[in-house]
């Protein structure tokens, strides 16, 4: 999210954030550049005008052309280009320029590539032949070995046929592979002890760009961004994969379907372990996993639809389960994710090294940010500083609801601020039930008052909660991470994780989802503490709330009870000077201003009888609840900006 989220209320805000244009006020026709994608596959310019690449991403990118004719990194003094940045080139000479971000694509047209029009030029997108291999649906037979038969992993890729098997021995290989041959299975002999190090000098660890590729039973680290990456494919698979300290994701599929994540584990992620965004229908699964020590256990930014997180562990991260929405990436909202048996344990690790946008979700088991329609069903969720599930809005160029979430029979224990809440402005179709006698809620009654069957109360959610998932963002560093503190990061238990079981199939990636056998009436609740492979849970630095915490958190909490003192005190006043009511009916107003919240006192001043003015009890109800959507707009801007 994993991302520049600000969680608060569309409502309170009082301004309207502007829509994008394609120039700026100089006239430059501008290029966003956001994770993994630019804003437009082709921009047309006139000859010699500017060209403006800015980043509304989360990670560092570059334009560079494929004939080498423009670079955003040749402009003088500019390297990558940072988040909230941006880099202006000119181009003179007319043509049609194909480009590409060295971080996230290739010269070769996979990933992040766009073309740029310059001048009055014929230019056809449906031309030329890009000359794909077939996916085969099953092994060649034909290994290829490294070292054996070739010294290093990319050379073996290269030497490939579609179906063919690439076995990798013991060793340490500093390099970054590129995968471009559909149907291919990249497998280690030893998950622990053949790891591929891009020593922070290489973006990722495995790039594909193919489909139908399956990677196994290996270790990728030390990535400036991602551990393993599917990036645009149909069928993909990783399968007892470790991904420790890359400082961006470790294992990431992004734009592409039909997938499978099995037996991996992940740590040292500063934006999350496991990913899998802009996808609809996903057709994917995450089955049987572990994240620990990342910022987020899990991220899935608008994804969704036949998409399953299952029997999986997520502990000791700054937050466990994080499916939201964003415009930073296509195909919002995030939506019709399953969230079935998994441990979702003591998620309010401070010690990983986070992104500034993932520090909302601190504290969090289970996050459903502006998500549609999600199933959380039979999760262990215990121990988190904040929420143990929580339903809330999200915050982007767009303003998105929460609606339609299903939250029953999880187990949710020892929670700071609530087992389960939901916080506001909330959408419709929300609903909790059977998740336990002794769970705490936010707002109280929630699942009395939102079942799943039956009437639901329209305005059951809590805006403290929202403000206080602000505090956390307005309290978050800023600047970009240090590559040498996500290097320092510890790796938990990395000796110990077992290996694929050595009879397992050579099986390219071709109808994962369909093929993979999954009963979800099968899976249980979890009990109990899994520890994976006898690790202990990963220690974590213990620390007070910071300021903004306090403050937020405290006065989004009051300033209801502020407005309910005002208006009740006002009734109780009014009632206790008047002598043209009588002792019967000024005792049944009493008991209904005190023991109806809100509704009560609202009552009394609008069908009571009050001999106050009129003009001053509206006043003092419609200017009470605008002096609270104003404050709270006022706070909510101020973190943000903070």
């Amino acid at each position: 999210m994993a991302r520049r989220a600000l969680w608060l209320s569309a409502a309170a805000l009082g301004f309207v954030l502007a829509g994008c244009s394609g120039a700026d006020d100089r006239g430059a026709v501008f290029i966003d550049m956001k994770d993994n994608f630019f804003g437009r596959a082709v921009t047309h310019v006139p000859a010699g005008d500017p060209v403006l690449f800015r980043n509304d991403g989360n990670s560092p990118h570059n334009a560079v052309a494929v004939d080498g004719s423009f670079s955003t990194e040749a402009i003088a003094g500019k390297l990558p280009i940072e988040p909230g940045e941006a880099t202006e080139i000119v181009v003179t000479e007319p043509g049609v320029y194909e480009y590409f971000c060295t971080f996230h694509g290739s010269a070769e047209g996979d990933g992040m590539t766009a073309v740029l029009v310059v001048g009055d030029v014929d230019y056809d997108p449906a031309a030329g032949d890009d000359g794909a291999q077939e996916v085969v649906p099953e092994w060649s037979g034909r290994t290829l070995a490294v070292p054996d038969d070739y010294d290093t992993i990319q050379a073996a890729v290269d030497a490939t046929e579609p179906g063919d098997l690439v076995l990798v021995g013991p060793g340490t290989y500093r390099e970054q592979v590129t995968i471009r041959t559909p149907a291919i299975t990249l497998r280690g002999e030893d998950r622990n002890e053949v790891v591929i190090d891009a020593e922070f000098q290489r973006p990722n660890g495995v790039e594909v760009f193919a489909d139908g590729v399956a990677i196994e039973n290996m270790t990728a680290q030390n990535a400036i961004l991602n551990g393993f990456v599917w990036s645009s494919v149909e069928g993909y698979r990783g399968s007892y994969l470790n991904a420790f300290n890359n400082a961006d994701y470790g294992i990431f599929a992004f734009d592409s379907v039909d997938g499978l994540f099995e037996h991996s584990f992940a740590s040292g992620s500063p934006d999350s372990g496991f990913y899998i965004g802009q996808c609809h229908p996903c057709r994917a699964v995450i089955d049987h996993v572990t994240a620990q020590g990342n910022s987020l256990g899990y991220s899935g930014t608008n994804a969704g639809g036949d998409l399953y997180i299952l029997r999986s562990n997520w502990y000791s991260n700054r937050a466990g389960i994080v499916p939201n929405t964003l415009d930073t990436e296509l195909l919002p909202p995030e939506r019709e994710t399953t969230i079935i048996g998994n441990y979702v344990l003591e998620n309010s690790n401070r010690d990983p090294v986070a992104k500034r946008g993932t520090y909302a979700a601190f504290g969090n088991g289970i996050v459903l940010a502006g998500g549609n329609d999600n199933i959380v069903e039979r999760n262990f969720v215990q121990g988190h500083e904040e929420h143990g599930i929580l339903v809330t809005p999200n915050l982007d160029e767009n303003f998105w609801f929460a609606s339609g979430n299903v939250i029953r029979q999880n187990v949710v224990h020892r929670s700071g601020r609530a087992d389960i809440a939901m916080a506001g402005p909330a959408g419709e179709g929300n609903c909790f039930e059977q998740n336990g006698p002794s769970v705490t809620t936010s707002p109280p009654l929630l699942m009395e008052l939102h079942p799943c069957e039956g009437t639901r109360l329209p305005l059951g959610f809590d805006l403290s909660t929202t403000m206080g998932t602000l505090a956390w963002l307005a309290d978050a560093p800023e600047g970009p991470i240090s590559l040498e503190a996500v290097a320092n990061q510890p790796i938990p238990g990395r000796a110990v994780k077992s290996n694929q079981p050595d009879d397992a199939p050579v099986q390219p990636a071709v109808d994962v989802f369909e093929n993979y056998d999954f009963d979800l009436d099968e899976i249980e609740i979890p009990r109990g503490y899994l520890i994976n492979d006898g690790e202990d849970l990963m220690a974590y630095t213990s620390q007070g709330p910071g300021a903004f915490q306090l403050a937020f958190n405290l006065y989004g909490y009051l300033l209801p009870f502020l407005l309910l003192a005002t208006w009740s005190v006002l009734a109780l006043w009014d009632l206790a000077r008047r002598d043209d009511i009588g002792a019967r009916k000024g005792v049944l107003w009493v008991a209904v201003i005190l023991i109806v919240p809100f509704l009560g006192a609202i009552a009394y001043h609008v069908g009571g009888g009050s001999k106050i003015p009129a003009w001053l009890r509206w006043s003092v109800i419609a200017g009470g609840v605008v002096a609270y959507l104003v404050t709270f707009g006022l706070i909510s801007i101020l973190g943000g900006v903070i």
